[in-house]
């Protein structure tokens, strides 16, 4: 794409917790923080409803009621538990508890069973409680803001947890009243609100020495919780119960969320507790209950790290884990143990590659469950350790596990000299030993630890090799993946390599070379890896080889009706293509990666596979975006639009959210695009939208990479939007949005992205160049255009260091114009002569016409410098070629550009020539201009254009053609154009229109 004159772009293309106790909060029956002198008194009442005599029973509140009573006076409370209590009873236990309270240091109120909110309160349903009892909530029902009012006036902490978000027991439609006159309000549809009495206990007198409250719910505000299998806890009690043993040396804020994140893990992502707090001082306790030991407690202790992990992840990063947990079938837990293992600073920020590292991992997890079973052995520590290690994984405790796994293998190792001669035995126990290798492999694995599974894999591969031909198979096939994966993270071009070895080990042993499915598919991984080689090589050699092997494959699958893996080669083979044409000088490239998309979604239909269709449809539109900036015709990049379009019926911003960005990105430039072709500023306004759009989800916190593109793209969006001003307020936004992607794309880390900012800040500098007339502004293009020639360089990126030298020879004819220094237009020749040399009319024929065309310009403006008349003619002739090219259709910008620039130096050879022969077609050339440049869309080129039409007719009325109606003309055209700059509010042509219509009045009243 182009701006300025002419000038070409780089595109690139969790529920809240209320102050969750922060820290505030620590272990069971101990002292105050700041006292150390004297015991703490710790009061609890625990609440089970479960035999509802007339709305739904609920079969776990007494299990829970019983089991958290124990627990809480294991912990040094003096605790009473109650169950199934009716509307009087359990008044009169609260009432009781209330005075229990007043001379104790912490109140614990715990309920399980039905509750309900309405109008601002919410209620504790009693078991005798029926649809009747809403007429006269106060006295049937027990409202809880009331019990806490009373119970902050006198203790301490007051802490409530409340696990009664269950669904509305009473009918939809059903009403409120406090009392049987009061006004009546609505049930919330599902669970309880944030509990108002905690609101206005600011408002309740406070006990002399009150440190605040905390106030728990088993699920969100207004979400309901689940009760659990029936004859156990619901999953809130059954994490309470697991975790608040942990208390001993843990502050009570950590405890709650681990609560709150095994709820969400125990719940597949379904539930999440939600709790509020108001504590102002450290509180500790002391007695603790009986830690699980052995491997129990190891995974215990992992799992509770892994769970306050959670809680620190961003919402975005945890939709994406939910989301690749349904997707694939693996457990939430072990992928959020997998990514606590990577280390939190390594989990990748860019939503694309953290989607890669999930699917990898997700693989792997699934393949250690489908084994699980096939794994057999006769040593009895064996099978414990494989279970704790099977336990560990599925509790997300993947360190625990791999530990376990490191003993079996020390087993397997120790034992392995006792092995029976016998073959079979001897068969069995290698298939054995092998197994354990591929569990540490794969546990290996999940911690990215790919080097190490890579050697276990090959030693299983060993161990099997001339026993089980199916496993010897899986085993290398194993490693060559892990190779790879170590290959890809770390660079190493010797790990890939071998990875390649071994998929040529695999080809081998397939009998007498038969090109089957399995060939197929060991071919087809084997020629991802040469692709990922192929990337980093200068030339493509490696990636055309993967092109080829890929469509060795395709023949196979189509052969075989596999309409799976025949669409994901198709896919393969179209970004192999891409990759090869963004080299290449020849859109060849581009026009066959654009056909294998075509040909993949014929077998990903829209109905059957959408998000593999969308994922086709976003490529498809990038492969023709790319052919667009190759060809001259604005088809290609209507024909992108579309298909990014329909990828946005599927990527929706609520269900795929990273995608749906990443295609609003995508579209964006699309936009940007069309918008120059237009010259059109309701779509440069429509790609800004759709950038910013993009932006509230691509936060610099959460995607900096994501976010740092589309604030490069969003720049370019504003700049084109500026032809249609004069002022520089808009440019230097976008020199601050530039300067900020380069805050992430450093030079060391990301040089094609930081080039790719560097060129297209030249083009904003040239541009404030032009408006300010200050050479400052053109030196600073100059050097930015520099800048990205040294990663441009023209042995590695032909094409784009053709760009930038385009780009800088622009830059350096506006500064030569401005400076009256012929150098500089010297310079800016060579510049366009060198990326002519690259750019070539049969394979690149819109940027060939455009270098062209500015060439014409820069040899009008020498030829007028030196008073030479063959530059002239040598830049009437470099426009007229590029006429060729940019037609009024597909370029009409760029075709009026040239048009104008054709009549100016027609104006320029009759006065040298001091003869009218030019005049005719300068005349047409000027009118033709203004065909494109109208009033309402260019209305400065427009202004431009009446003055050299105005300079036609002075000058053939000078050369006595036209006498004083030619003088006539030339007046009319000058003060039209002088209003149209002023109506523009660019001032600085209206002196010079108004010393062209002072001379033309004098000489008109000479004749």
């Amino acid at each position: 794409m182009k701006g300025g004159i002419a000038t070409f772009w780089r595109h690139t293309g969790a529920p809240a917790r209320i102050g969750l106790l922060a820290a505030l909060l620590c272990c069971f029956l101990a002292t105050f923080a700041s006292a150390g002198e004297k015991s703490l008194k710790g009061v609890a009442l625990i609440i089970g409803e479960s035999k509802y005599q007339h709305i739904p029973v609920l079969p776990n509140p007494a299990n829970d009621a019983r089991d958290v009573a124990k627990m809480l006076t294991d912990l040094g409370f003096d605790a009473r538990s109650v169950s199934d209590r009716d509307a009087s009873k359990l008044k009169r236990d609260l009432e009781r508890f209330i005075e229990d309270a007043e001379d104790a240091d912490v109140a614990f109120l715990y309920y399980s069973g039905h509750g309900i909110e309405a109008g601002g309160e919410n209620y504790l349903v009693p078991v005798d409680a029926d649809v009747g009892s809403l007429t006269n909530a106060d006295e049937a029902l027990v409202p809880i803001s009331a019990v806490l009012d009373e119970l902050k006036s006198t203790v301490p902490v007051t802490i409530l947890l409340l696990d009664a978000c269950r669904t509305n027991p009473f009918p939809p439609d059903a009403k409120l009243r406090r009392k049987p006159t009061a006004s009546a309000s609505p049930l919330s549809a599902g669970g309880l609100e944030p509990v108002r009495g905690a609101r206005a206990l600011a408002s309740a007198p406070d006990a002399a020495d009150n440190l605040g409250t905390v106030i728990g719910f088993a699920a969100e505000p207004g979400q309901p919780a689940l009760d659990g299998a029936a004859g156990e806890n619901s999953p809130y009690a059954a994490a309470i119960l697991r975790h608040l043993s942990a208390m001993q040396g843990t502050e009570f804020g950590s405890v709650m969320r681990m609560v709150t994140e095994e709820v969400y893990l125990d719940t597949k992502a379904r539930q999440r507790p939600w709790t509020n707090e108001s504590l102002r001082r450290l509180l500790y306790f002391g007695a603790s209950v009986t830690e699980p030991t052995g491997d129990d407690g190891l995974i215990t202790g992992e799992r509770r790290q892994l769970l306050l992990t959670i809680a620190d992840l961003p919402d975005p990063k945890r939709a994406q884990i939910e989301l690749a947990s349904a997707k694939d079938g693996v457990p939430l837990d072990a992928l959020y143990g997998v990514l606590r293992a990577m280390g939190t600073d390594r989990i990748p920020e860019d939503p694309g590659e953290l989607e890669k590292v999930l699917a990898q991992q997700s693989e792997r997890l699934k393949k250690m469950f489908a084994e699980r079973d096939a794994l057999r052995t006769d040593d009895p520590e064996i099978k414990r350790l494989v279970a704790s290690a099977d336990t560990a994984v599925q509790q997300g405790a993947i360190v625990a596990a791999r530990t376990f796994l490191d003993q079996a293998v020390a087993r397997v190792e120790e034992n392995s000299g006792a092995v029976d001669d016998a073959e079979e035995m001897i068969r069995q126990k290698r298939i054995a030993d092998a197994a354990i290798y591929a569990r540490r492999a794969d546990a290996s694995a999940l911690v990215f630890d790919y080097k190490a599974a890579a050697g276990d894999y090959g030693k299983a591969f060993d161990l099997v090799e001339k026993w089980d031909e199916k496993l010897r198979w899986n085993y290398k096939n194993q490693q060559a993946e892990a190779l790879n994966a170590y290959g890809t993270a770390t660079g190493d071009n010797e790990a890939m390599e071998q990875a390649i070895g071994a998929y040529k080990v695999i080809l081998n042993f397939i009998p007498n070379g038969e090109e089957n499915r399995d060939w197929a598919i060991a071919r087809n991984n084997m020629a991802v890896v040469i692709e990922t080689v192929g990337e980093h090589d200068k030339d493509t050699a490696r990636l055309k080889q993967a092109a080829e092997i890929f469509r060795a494959s395709l023949a196979v699958f189509e052969r075989e009706k596999d309409d799976i893996n025949w669409a994901a080669s198709q896919n393969n083979i179209g970004n192999v293509l891409m990759k090869v044409g963004e080299r290449d000088s020849d859109p060849g490239q581009l026009r066959q990666a654009i056909d294998a998309f075509h040909a993949a979604l014929e077998k990903r239909p829209r109905d059957k596979v959408p998000l593999d269709w969308a994922s086709t449809q976003n490529n498809l539109g990038i492969a023709l975006f790319g052919l667009s900036e190759r060809e001259a015709s604005p088809e290609r990049l209507k024909e992108a639009e579309n298909a990014y379009r329909q990828a946005l019926e599927v990527y929706t911003r609520e269900k795929e959210p990273v995608q749906w960005a990443l295609v609003q990105n995508n579209l964006g430039n699309t936009l940007n695009a069309l918008g120059v072709q237009a010259n059109d500023p309701a779509r440069f306004k429509e790609a800004a939208d759709v950038f910013r759009a993009a932006l509230e989800v691509r936060t610099r916190e959460t995607f900096p990479l994501s976010w740092a593109a589309t604030q490069l793209n969003l720049g370019n969006a504003l700049y084109h939007s500026t032809r249609f001003d004069t002022d520089t307020g808009t440019l230097e936004d976008v020199v601050a949005a530039y300067d900020a992607a380069l805050t992430v794309y450093t030079r060391e880390k990301f040089p094609m992205e930081w080039a790719s900012v560097r060129n297209n800040s030249g083009s904003i500098h040239q541009a404030l160049g032009q408006r300010t007339r200050d050479t400052a502004e053109f030196e600073k293009s100059a050097a930015a255009f520099r800048d990205a020639a040294t990663v441009y360089t023209r042995q590695d990126f032909p094409l784009d260091w053709a760009m930038t030298s385009y780009n800088l020879g622009n830059t350096l004819q506006l500064l030569g114009n401005l400076s009256e220094q012929p150098a500089h237009l010297e310079e800016a020749i060579a510049a366009y002569r060198d990326a002519l040399g690259e750019y070539k009319r049969e394979t690149t024929p819109k940027p060939w016409a455009l270098v062209q065309s500015s060439l014409g310009a820069t040899l009008q403006q020498l030829a007028m410098a030196k008073g030479d008349m063959q530059a002239l003619h040598d830049s009437i002739a470099a426009r007229r070629s590029s006429l060729e090219v940019l037609t009024k259709e597909s370029a009409p910008t760029d075709w009026a550009s040239t048009q104008n620039g054709i009549g100016m130096s027609l104006i320029n050879l009759s006065s040298l020539e001091r003869t009218p022969k030019y005049l005719d077609e300068a005349e047409m050339a000027f009118k033709a201009s203004l065909e494109v440049y109208t009033r309402e869309t260019a209305p400065i080129q427009w202004a431009f254009g009446l003055s050299n039409l105005g300079d036609v007719y002075w000058n053939k009325a000078s050369f006595g053609d036209g006498g004083k109606p030619g003088y006539r003309k030339a007046l009319d055209l000058f003060d039209k154009a002088r209003q149209g700059f002023a109506d523009s509010g660019y001032t600085l042509p209206i002196q010079l229109m108004d010393n062209k219509i002072e001379l033309v009045k004098k000489q008109l009243a000479q004749k």
